[in-house]
């Protein structure tokens, strides 16, 4: 018998996935989310075949999914000079069983909102509800504090905690109170989308440049009739970190010319930089951070989930897909477990460790370590890749990445469902 609910602290992407599958299994939830109104904010995101699985199999549809970004075909890095360092095929294209996407990050987390609000009813996400901390209760359970925007604060209590607010998470903050500060190592991006023609196929990936330097480009819709896609861009460039980010905000907009003339160089036969930026309709700057990883993310029945676990580089595309992962876990847990803390532990046993080992790979430049490598024996300038890096190590490295963070193709196509099309919890 299930005693009480199941408190979600934040309705980002991994929160509300966490109640669709709750829904989805039978067990009652709230959701608590700071926001006093949902918006379809952010840019880019890719959500990779592990996870899209994971929605399929939560009844979201490639219908649905079409509507807010568009089935990624390709997945490529080039080097400075705009020659083909590395290419391979994505998703369906590639063998999966299902689709990887590269989405608008506000566009889905909208969908997943109107669905929960559809499925199990306005009663299911409580606005305006930042969680503050929380207290374990003597007889099991936990009681959540929280506030509102004008300073009221509240109480509620239920059998699990689950924290899902974000980097800055006040769950994890309690949980771990001598945590490293946010790791910034350098790197500062600028964010923004602009109409243009795909490049390369209808739906690539493209990581262009070096290490400290470079451009990430892909399309978040198909093309229209004129042939034009939105695309979105990312502007990458290492700075000296010895003193510490020094804006007073983490993301902020920002005019495109107080940064595109870092990447003037960055003109291709097939592809003009500058004058995509030029053209840009937008311009956000924000470092790129994470959390050094902790030895745990459970404090009896309170269990870390998503950027508040695992907040990572997004050099791997892997932050949202794995805060799916981690929901989907979560709910098979308690199905095997019950609401309990038994649940949480066994959920933590599964990833922590896992998950820790891929946040520490992405600082690292994860996928796009490749371009490293290429730096450190050519500069990234060369006139034929074999002869700098051979197919056989470039291949090794992306296919170690790939397992890595779950989404090895043969493992993820024989893998049985996380959870069964119709395991409810008793």
């Amino acid at each position: 018998m299930i005693s009480d609910k199941v408190i979600i602290g934040g309705g980002g992407i991994g929160g509300l996935t966490l109640g669709l599958t709750l829904h989805q299994i039978g067990v009652p939830f709230v959701v608590l989310e700071t926001s006093s109104n949902m918006r379809p904010l952010g840019v880019g995101i890719n959500i990779q075949p592990n996870a899209v699985r994971e929605l399929f199999d939560l009844g979201l549809t490639s219908e649905s999914l079409n509507k807010i970004g568009v089935p990624a075909k390709e997945w490529a890095l080039v080097g400075l000079n705009g020659r083909e360092v590395y290419a391979e095929e994505r998703g369906l294209d590639a063998g999966y069983n299902w689709p990887q996407y590269a989405a608008h990050r506000g566009e889905l987390l909208i969908l997943l909102y109107r669905t929960l609000l559809q499925r199990a009813g306005p009663e299911s996400i409580i606005l305006d509800a930042r969680v503050d901390g929380y207290v374990k209760r003597s007889g099991g359970g936990v009681t959540v504090s929280a506030s509102r925007a004008d300073g009221s604060v509240f109480q509620t209590s239920g059998s699990l905690l689950i924290g899902s607010d974000g980097i800055h998470s006040a769950i994890r903050a309690q949980m771990h109170p001598n945590q490293a500060p946010i790791h910034w190592g350098g790197a500062v991006m600028w964010r923004g989308t602009v109409r243009a023609k795909p490049l390369r196929t209808e739906s690539s990936f493209i990581g262009l440049g070096t290490h400290k330097h470079r451009m990430v480009i892909y399309p978040i819709s198909k093309p229209g009739p004129d042939g034009t896609a939105l695309i979105n861009w990312i502007a990458e460039l290492t700075i000296d970190s010895r003193e510490g980010w020094p804006e007073d905000s983490w993301f902020k907009e920002v005019p495109i010319e107080t940064f595109a003339h870092h990447f003037e160089e960055f003109r291709y036969d097939w592809l003009d930089v500058p004058s995509m930026l030029k053209n840009a309709d937008c311009g956000y700057m924000n470092p790129m951070i994470d959390r050094d990883p902790v030895s745990t993310w459970i404090d009896g029945p309170v269990a870390l989930m998503g950027d508040a676990a695992h907040a990572m580089y997004p050099t791997g595309s892997n932050g949202a897909s794995q805060a799916i992962i981690d929901a989907r876990v979560l709910g098979a847990a308690m199905l095997d477990w019950g609401v309990t803390p038994e649940a949480v532990k066994h959920y933590d046993d599964q990833l922590c460790t896992k998950v820790s080992e891929l946040v520490l790979r992405n600082r690292s430049a994860g996928p796009f370590g490749l371009l490293n490598m290429l730096n450190d024996r050519c500069g990234g300038i060369f006139e034929d890749i074999e002869t700098v890096i051979p197919l056989e190590e470039r291949t090794e490295f992306m296919s170690k990445y790939k397992a890595a963070a779950g989404f090895a193709i043969e493992a993820l196509n024989k893998a049985p469902p996380t959870i069964a099309p119709t395991a409810k919890f008793k």
